[in-house]
């Protein structure tokens, strides 16, 4: 055992208490500055039932855990049982079955449907404890405890939560007089009287009260829970709290920002020329960064938290203004960071570890203990600067899975901020995201936010069922996903879905809330003379050919290996789309540090060069595959000309490419179809497209060729049908209802948003 050169001290306290959140959070820091602690959860419940309070990244990971009122005990990082200490209890326990069996008799007895182990547990009154079942009890070697005139345990002889917490005391060679434990219920009367101090906090149980009254080593608190040991650690002496803010103090100074958006990316691109850093709009004009930099147009204000690569012998700015005259009440806050936090931290452990698993590909996934706490020192630099940046009340809205340890870091220091997320990607289902070494950590932050978002309503019950295995869980609320989205229609459809929930004793809101286009900007790009021109061109480049347009990025989730498959199956089909179709592939490279895609890429080249190859003929060419990122304006001319759009993700969050084809196409009064894959969450959404699932490669050929195939007026409905809604679900109108569903409370922080419009 560590030593200190004070006293060890051990001392028990419980969370599931009521308490205010400062008492909570001095109680916490107390423990955190105090290494010499040592930390006991005991309850009587089973250890499953621990579990989510262990997963809770808000509270002190205890050193022990003693449950099952006595009967187990483990520590508390690892869960292993504290030996010789469990062998000494399992060899008084006669066993479950032996217990139940003799006990199935007995009338008014009604066993508890709760997890226990080394003992059984009962509801009944106390006219069901009959000598006769005290005699069957004792004759098993056991004991009965009955609590609170409805609860009987019957446990190994002489085990109970005061006999377990003595022998560990001893086991530990800890001094009894620097232990402090804690109670509230009739359940504990046995740890009060092995002699330690102890404390009733405020609101305890009347009997608990009576059998501890006039014991000099026993306070009775007016304080609940952590505030009553707070109370009691004051009264004994037991340690120096000067260091530590009085219960009525703030945690922490609060800030001037009443809305903080926080991403991990800046608003805009950082290149340094001539020793300077020069800032420049996001090359891409579509994605999580425009989005919500268009939040800030026409003068909303607000404050952006995201991280900066700290340069070599540069001075570096915490805070930078950005575009004044569009965004002129915006603060940028930047974070410094090294390039190799961010290589890890993002090239190498989200996109390695995360993203893999996020898309349902768990087998690429690759997990180090050694990145992830580097995960985690990057999100408490960002909680660390928004509890800073914020004001009192602030509204704080996280974006994506990189900040998700955010919630419970910052909470700890702020727990007057209103905090909501927004998950950008995909979610799996419980089987694939508890492959996540840490799972219940991560789940225990998010729980910390006031508000949770996801695309579609699949994504949120996907969320729920993973907080299922992590902790009870209790539907509030839920609303029908009808008619907003599909509900039976593609593989992500459903029909209803939670919107509100109670875990680990906090009430979370949740919502499907699909991110919108900027289509005003679209409308603005389409009306450039370079654009029509570029159109032109265009038309006059395809006549006679029929363009199959496929944009996306450089990855295996998107299905581009899968597509040319499917697109060299339909040729060989159907001869009669020889040199009358081309497939334009648009793919966007990946950063070059990241070397997971290499192979992809190369299979992509190789497969392109076979089509060719094959196909080819003087004057056309079945794939034209551009690997570089194109300008945005060279994208809507794209769009406009394209008889059909074919997006296959094999499995994605949304996908806004969908969108702006059907945007552009509806602005043009086009005629161009959406071929979509059912994987995508914009599947649910987007009425009018038409789905394949890009998983079977004949579905995706079978889908392309009837596509192509569809009369002018069906696909003119189908683009109407999709042309309106991406037109009235715009990137505006998601914020409003987003900010609007955070914010249900606070008025003026939505009043704030709605500048925007």
């Amino acid at each position: 055992m560590e030593t200190a050169p004070c006293c060890s001290r051990l001392i028990w306290t419980a969370h599931s208490w009521p308490a205010p959140p400062e008492d909570r959070l001095r109680l916490y820091r107390l423990i955190n500055t105090h290494p010499d602690i040592r930390l006991v959860y005991v309850t009587g419940r089973g250890l499953e039932s621990v579990l989510p309070l262990l997963s809770d990244p808000t509270l002190p990971v205890p050193d022990y855990v003693i449950c099952d009122v006595g009967a187990t005990i483990v520590e508390g990082a690892t869960q292993q049982a504290v030996q010789p200490l469990q062998a000494a209890i399992d060899a008084r326990w006669s066993g479950e079955q032996a217990v139940a069996s003799a006990l199935e008799g007995f009338v008014g007895l009604e066993r508890q449907d709760v997890p226990q182990e080394r003992r059984c547990s009962y509801f009944c009154t106390s006219a069901a404890i009959t000598p006769a079942l005290t005699h069957t009890v004792r004759s098993l070697g056991c004991d009965l405890l009955y609590s609170a005139g409805r609860y009987l345990d019957i446990l190994p002889s002489g085990v109970n939560k005061g006999s377990t917490l003595r022998a560990l005391v001893e086991h530990l060679g800890i001094d009894e007089n620097e232990v402090l434990v804690a109670g509230d219920t009739l359940n504990d009367p046995s740890m009060f009287e092995q002699g330690f101090k102890g404390v009733c906090v405020g609101q305890s149980e009347k009997g608990l009260l009576k059998a501890t009254q006039g014991r000099a080593h026993v306070l009775h608190a007016s304080r609940r829970g952590c505030g009553g040991i707070l109370e009691a650690i004051e009264h004994f002496g037991l340690l120096d709290t000067s260091g530590i803010p009085p219960h009525h103090s703030p945690a922490h100074e609060s800030g001037k920002s009443d809305l903080l958006i926080v991403y991990h990316r800046l608003p805009y691109e950082e290149i340094i020329e001539k020793g300077q850093i020069k800032r420049r709009r996001p090359s891409s004009p579509n994605g999580i960064i425009p989005t919500l930099l268009s939040f800030f147009d026409g003068g909303c204000t607000g404050t952006w938290v995201a991280w900066s690569i700290r340069a070599p012998r540069m001075d570096f700015e915490d805070y930078t203004q950005f575009d004044g005259d569009r965004h002129p009440n915006l603060t940028v806050s930047r974070i410094p960071m090294s390039k190799q936090e961010v290589d890890v931290f993002y090239k190498s452990f989200s996109k390695e570890a995360f993203w893999p698993l996020l898309h349902t590909f768990w087998e690429r996934a690759h997990f180090r203990e050694d990145h992830w706490q580097i995960f985690l020192r990057v999100n408490r630099a960002f909680a660390e600067r928004i509890a800073r940046d914020a004001a009192h009340g602030a509204t704080v809205w996280l974006h994506d899975y990189n900040l998700w340890m955010i919630p419970a870091a910052l909470r700890e220091q702020r727990n007057d901020l209103k905090i909501a997320f927004f998950h950008h990607t995909y979610f799996p289902s419980a089987d694939v995201f508890n492959v996540v070494p840490w799972c219940r950590a991560i789940v225990g932050s998010l729980l910390q936010c006031d508000y949770i978002g996801f695309h579609i309503p699949r994504q949120v019950e996907n969320f729920v069922d993973v907080v299922r295995g992590a902790m009870p869980v209790r539907v509030l609320e839920e609303s029908s996903a009808a008619p907003r989205f599909l509900t039976y229609g593609c593989a992500v459809g459903l029909d209803r879905y939670a919107t509100c929930i109670e875990a680990g004793h906090r009430i979370v809101r949740l919502g499907a809330h699909p991110v919108g286009l900027d289509v005003q900007r679209v409308k603005t790009t389409l009306e450039r003379e370079d654009v029509r021109q570029r159109m032109q061109q265009l038309r006059s480049s395809l006549a006679g050919t029929r363009m199959l347009l496929s944009v996306e990025r450089l990855d295996y989730t998107k299905g581009t290996l899968e597509k040319l498959q499917a697109f060299e199956r339909m040729l060989e089909a159907h001869s009669g789309l020889i040199g009358k179709v081309t497939l334009l592939t648009i793919c966007v490279p990946a950063a070059r540090e990241m070397t997971v895609y290499r192979q992809l890429q190369t299979q992509i080249e190789q497969a392109v060069g076979r089509i060719n190859g094959r196909w080819s003929r003087v004057g056309w060419t079945p794939v034209q595959f551009f690997f570089r990122s194109l300008p945005f304006e060279e994208l809507v001319a794209y769009y406009a000309m394209a008889d059909l759009t074919w997006i296959t993700p094999l499995r994605d969050g949304l996908n806004l490419v969908a969108k702006e084809f059907g945007a552009v196409q509806g602005l043009t009064n086009g005629r161009g179809v959406l071929v979509l894959s059912e994987f995508a969450g914009a599947a649910a959404e987007l009425k009018g497209a038409v789905l394949t699932n890009p998983h079977d490669i004949e579905d995706l050929a079978q889908a392309c060729y009837h596509a192509l195939n569809i009369g002018q007026a069906e696909a003119r409905a189908r683009l109407r049908q999709l042309f309106e809604i991406v037109c009235h679900y715009d990137n505006r109108r998601w914020a409003e209802e987003f900010l609007g569903a955070i914010n249900a409370s606070s008025p003026p922080a939505v009043a704030t948003m709605r500048k925007v419009s």
